[in-house]
């Protein structure tokens, strides 16, 4: 199969940061929170982690630092402003995607698997999230932060899986939908951003997408251990 130049890539529909509808309040205001969370986003793409520190983003946004932490009194608050904004994005497009009703479930799993496949090729997702995944086993703030990001883009794949097979356990359509978001992000390191197999991942798509598709329609419950009982 022919390897796709960068050009040829299909355009990605998940903005970099979505922020929630303004509802009263300056104009000014809302704008100057958008311009700093842009900026620590193009820091953290750009720099990583340990560059986001708040004078940086001040410096980057073209603020004094107390600017800044008007709008943002902490590094902290600041994270999960921009966590809270790169996440809207992804979900706003799932969503679309889920409650697609004339496309079956298969499809819109398919649909689903395969948006996620294509945004690792963003500079943005290649290079943040690996970022996050590192930061979240020394710092816990991260940690939790990084969690929670994971679980709420895991929850269209249970929607869908419960459609598929209503059959399985909550627990057992859970530990599905954990495996195929594992299995996606796994692919960030080998076939992301100008990492080496980024050229394969029309293909590395094609197999994954039948494969998780194959996998939830015919694995059965008694498949998926969840106790040490199960494995007797």
């Amino acid at each position: 199969m022919p390897q796709k130049k960068r050009s040829e890539i299909r355009s990605i529909s998940i903005a970099d940061l979505t922020f929630p509808p303004r509802e009263g309040g300056y104009a000014k205001g809302h704008d100057t929170r958008e311009m700093i969370l842009e900026a620590a986003l193009h820091l953290l793409v750009e720099e990583g982690y340990r560059a986001m520190t708040m004078r940086r983003i001040a410096a980057e946004s073209g603020l004094k630092l107390g600017n800044l932490t008007y709008h943002f009194p902490s590094r902290e608050d600041l994270v999960m402003a921009l966590l809270d904004a790169v996440i809207s994005g992804y979900q706003i497009e799932f969503d679309r995607i889920v409650h697609a009703s004339q496309a079956s479930a298969e499809q819109r799993l398919f649909n689903i698997c395969e948006l996620i496949l294509e945004d690792i090729r963003t500079k943005k997702t290649t290079r943040v999230f690996p970022e996050l995944w590192a930061l979240s086993s020394h710092d816990h703030f991260v940690f939790e932060r990084v969690h929670e990001l994971y679980a709420r883009a895991r929850a269209p794949l249970e929607e869908i899986i419960l459609e598929i097979r209503p059959d399985l356990p909550a627990d057992k359509r859970t530990a599905m939908a954990l495996f195929i978001s594992a299995s996606m992000e796994g692919l960030t390191v080998f076939a992301g951003y100008d990492k080496p197999f980024e050229g394969q991942m029309h293909a590395l798509e094609r197999i994954a997408t039948k494969a998780f598709i194959d996998l939830v329609r015919t694995i059965r419950a008694d498949e998926i251990p969840m106790d040490q009982s199960d494995f007797k």
